[in-house]
């Protein structure tokens, strides 16, 4: 008999690090330091709009003030928040997801430039950050829906339909990404040193002008404030929010808040890989 034949073992093909993998992989971070931070995400989240919706819907109503907001028959004032307080969360969670770690990442040492290693282009790792961030702004937002439909008065329960979900869809996922360019631009282009401008000068107004506690069509009576409120990006998700949410209030039409949505997300984002790549190669 004759001996049988040598095996011939044949090594493994050698992982290849493709740009596909190494984003997921990069994603997958985040999501494990999301996971890991949550109870202190919650609870970020939900304070400032859970107040909110507390006096405005709960105690001014036992008072006997700002029961309804149009009048005997009309809205109440916890039907008009319910779209503003959800676009206001998507904003804001996702600015101040990217911003601060940005920051942080961008400070004398230099942090950033580990990330810059991956093999990744420099402008697909900023993207990278956006979507990450505008992830937790949409889950930010997301927590935020039962405690703005949960908490009211006797009577003052918000009345909320949701009248076309591919829209509601649409402006919620366009609105993350609107606000997690937005923030990135923001980051790369402020000094860290300098971040309580950013409060003073941006998110303080953006949110107190975004038509969250009011409807756009409301400030008819002001127009050059009407005018000026359009270059806030969270007026538009606002309006977005309540077209879908609140169809009887009066709002914005779908073009406008939609071109707005998604145009200034392309934008947005163009502008904010640039800067951010002159950031990491400086």
């Amino acid at each position: 008999m004759s001996a049988p034949a040598a095996t011939v073992l044949t090594p493994p093909p050698a992982a290849r690090a493709t740009i596909p993998r190494t984003f997921a992989a990069m994603m997958a971070r985040e999501a494990r330091v999301m996971r890991k931070n949550f109870l202190s995400t919650f609870v970020r989240v939900l304070v400032q709009p859970v107040m909110f919706v507390f006096v405005f819907s709960y105690v001014l109503p036992k008072l006997g003030g700002g029961a309804m907001a149009g009048g005997p028959g009309g809205p109440t004032f916890s039907t008009i928040l319910v779209p503003g307080l959800v676009g206001s969360s998507i904003i804001m969670q996702a600015m101040m997801a990217v911003i601060f770690p940005l920051m942080m990442e961008l400070n004398w040492q230099k942090s950033i430039t580990d990330r810059a290693l991956a093999p990744v282009p420099i402008p697909l790792l900023a993207v990278q950050k956006i979507v990450a961030a505008a992830a937790q702004g949409l889950i930010g937002g997301l927590l935020v829906f039962p405690a703005v439909l949960l908490i009211h008065a006797e009577g003052q329960s918000p009345h909320v339909h949701v009248e076309n979900w591919p829209v509601l869809v649409v402006v919620m996922v366009a609105g993350s990404l609107l606000a997690a360019a937005g923030g990135l631009l923001l980051g790369t282009l402020l000094n860290p040193q300098k971040v309580q401008v950013l409060f003073a000068m941006v998110l303080l107004p953006m949110t107190m002008l975004g038509c969250v506690y009011y409807p756009w069509s409301a400030l008819d009576h002001i127009r050059w404030l009407q005018i000026l409120s359009l270059f806030n990006p969270l007026v538009y998700v606002s309006e977005g929010l309540r077209s879908t949410l609140t169809p009887g209030i009066p709002h914005m039409p779908a073009w406008a808040f939609l071109l707005a949505i998604v145009g200034g997300t392309a934008l947005l984002t163009w502008a904010a890989t640039r800067t951010f790549t002159r950031r990491v190669l400086t």
